[in-house]
């Protein structure tokens, strides 16, 4: 099977679930398509597992243009007439894969949290804010199939080193006439990885009461080297800012391990991380619904429990 690879990177990386993508592919002949002046350095890694990138190298393309990054996927699959496209379920692979698969009048299934390629196509997604998982095949008649899959789906092994080739590739766009105009980028400055990669999100609830007690969420976080998150009641409040919300009306997060610190557990906060791996719930209320979702749970107050537990993980780390 050919196979595409929609990889993304950030500043000048991988970004993790790229080698996902790559670990899917295995056994397949595949290529792929990276965006940006500086994605050089994630061009030539990528070409170490994958026979060939395609590097649209033009500084135009640093920044997300859907209509330009759509041209440039259409040009590579008229190269390449790939029989599937994998990309990320991330912002930019929601927008960017439904239009490839317009255009190409394929068939398309976003947010797949397992792809199986041994004998056909099989995916698994999930429907009804989770409550369902449904096992999905394509029919034979399906030329083009594009697929989407949602960060740490996937246990990345020794991937096969291959000697691929780095391929420029000029895109001929009209940014100026473009109906659609890259105006600025407002990026949330942190150290942390990226809420929607990270391997643990710590997350905090309207139970924490003011910004200044977020302090306790980030300190564990740091100390598991993860992710901060927040749930919409939080975020309502104005105790977290939205770019950190977990649910689903903000961000979808599936790490092997989630700490829900005060959160009750509504379905829509449900949504957006009951995948998580593992799940350790803290709350003074036993009868709090995501105890029935968690694997551990612990009862009692958070502001004496999550201080507690950073101590101890920074004393088994030193």
């Amino acid at each position: 099977m050919k196979i595409l690879i929609l990889a993304e990177q950030s500043s000048r990386k991988l970004k993790s679930v790229a080698l996902e993508l790559l670990q899917a592919s295995q056994g397949h002949e595949v290529k792929a398509l990276v965006f940006g002046s500086q994605a050089k350095p994630a061009a030539e890694a990528l070409a170490e597992k994958c026979s060939e990138v395609f590097w649209v190298s033009d500084a135009k393309f640093d920044f997300y243009h859907s209509e330009a990054y759509a041209k440039a996927a259409q040009e590579v699959i008229e190269k390449f007439s790939p029989e599937l496209v994998l990309g990320t379920a991330s912002a930019l692979g929601k927008d960017l894969l439904p239009k490839i698969a317009a255009r190409q009048a394929a068939s398309v299934v976003a947010d797949c949290t397992a792809v199986s390629l041994e004998s056909g196509i099989q995916l698994k997604k999930p429907f009804f804010a989770g409550k369902a998982l449904a096992e999905i095949e394509f029919q034979p008649e399906a030329k083009l199939k594009v697929v989407s899959l949602r960060p740490n789906s996937l246990v990345v092994g020794d991937l096969p080193a291959q000697s691929g080739s780095v391929t420029e590739l000029a895109v001929d766009f009209d940014f100026a006439n473009s109906p659609l105009q890259f105006v600025e980028k407002k990026e949330a400055k942190s150290t942390r990885p990226d809420l929607t990669e990270a391997s643990v999100v710590v997350s905090g609830g309207r139970s924490l009461k003011s910004k200044e007690n977020f302090s306790i969420i980030f300190e564990l976080a740091d100390a598991l080297r993860g992710a901060a998150g927040a749930s919409r009641a939080a975020v309502d409040e104005g105790l977290a800012p939205h770019e950190m919300q977990v649910g689903q009306t903000g961000k979808t997060v599936n790490p092997k391990l989630y700490i829900a610190c005060g959160i009750s557990g509504a379905i829509q906060h449900l949504a957006g991380m009951r995948t998580s791996k593992v799940i350790v719930a803290i709350n003074k209320d036993p009868d709090a619904p995501i105890f029935s979702k968690a694997d551990y749970g612990l009862v009692g107050d958070l502001f004496e429990l999550v201080p507690a537990i950073t101590q101890e993980i920074k004393k088994s780390l030193a």
